[in-house]
């Protein structure tokens, strides 16, 4: 019973951290980028957010600000790898610590409590305003997704990530459209660490930590349930909301055995393995097995025949 009370909790996180996912989905899925800038520009959306709103900033503008902090973050590290020649993922992590001193530059302390409540803060009274909003707010990013995708400009991201040297071939600037996809998936980022400092009500230097992980999660989780119904863009977006809300449902049910919460990151490292194995076992050992009895049972039949 607690766990179902509880559950209204980890849908609202799903929908926040769900944000965050999509973003990592683009340069993961996308982009076919390893990007650990994540753990640094979701804490670069909270503090910034937290910052203006204490400033007395409108909330939407304090959000697009968030978002363009982000994008900046991305920006730092679209060029540390297409100018500079440093491997994507090293070039994240180089980000990702110049982010955790800028981050508190920003911020001032280790962590900055929400001046006045906006529309997503976590409340007993309005959790279902607050879910109600956060899920309109990624139907709309999706929906704004899907069109970007399906322009000029978001077809070139997605070639140059499915094949870049064929894209370079076809005259498409890759290493721009590396560095838009970058900038575009850490708005994103930073813009659910934005949603997630209203919804805990503060900000840290460390609320990033580990993020990669739940966005992988989110993206494994989601992608194993839709992939076998539809290859839809819009979809695949949406499953990825949906496998952040599944992760922190798990994550609930097992909050609520009184698991040691120092073995939390552990659990959260251990259910991506899992929905990554799965897969990967699935095809490469059952499905010889499954071929080999195929293979056998057509022998036996053939043998058969010739003896008859």
């Amino acid at each position: 019973m607690a766990f179902f009370n509880a559950l209204p909790y980890a849908v609202a996180q799903g929908l926040i951290w769900g944000i965050m996912a999509i973003g990592v989905f683009i340069t993961y899925k996308v982009l076919d980028i390893a990007d650990l800038t994540v753990d640094g520009s979701m804490a670069t959306g909270g503090v910034v957010f937290v910052v203006l709103n204490a400033a007395g900033v409108h909330t939407i503008l304090a959000l697009v600000i968030a978002f363009l902090a982000g994008c900046i973050a991305g920006l730092m590290t679209g060029i540390s790898h297409t100018v500079f020649g440093i491997q994507p993922i090293l070039a994240g992590i180089l980000t990702q610590l110049m982010l955790w001193s800028i981050n508190f530059k920003i911020i001032g302390r280790a962590n900055h409590p929400l001046a006045k409540e906006t529309f997503v803060t976590m409340n007993i009274e309005r959790l279902g305003f607050t879910i109600t909003w956060m899920l309109l707010i990624c139907l709309a990013l999706i929906a704004i997704l899907y069109f970007f995708f399906g322009t000029e400009l978001g077809c070139a991201l997605r070639a140059t990530g499915n094949n870049a040297n064929m894209s370079r071939a076809q005259g498409i600037n890759v290493n721009l459209n590396k560095v838009i996809g970058l900038m575009l998936s850490n708005g994103l980022v930073a813009l659910s660490g934005a949603f997630l400092s209203q919804y805990t009500g503060y900000a840290d230097i460390k609320m990033g930590a580990g993020a990669i992980v739940i966005g992988l999660a989110a993206i494994v989780i989601g992608t194993s349930i839709v992939s076998r119904l539809t290859t839809n863009f819009a979809i695949t977006l949406l499953s990825t909301v949906i496998g952040a809300i599944i992760y922190f449902s798990i994550y609930q049910f097992v909050m609520n055995l009184q698991v040691d919460a120092n073995l939390l990151k552990m659990l959260s490292a251990v259910i991506v393995l899992i929905f990554l194995a799965v897969p990967y076992v699935k095809k490469t050992y059952f499905s010889n097995v499954t071929f080999k009895k195929k293979v056998k049972s057509n022998a036996t039949g053939e043998g058969g025949t010739e003896n008859a």
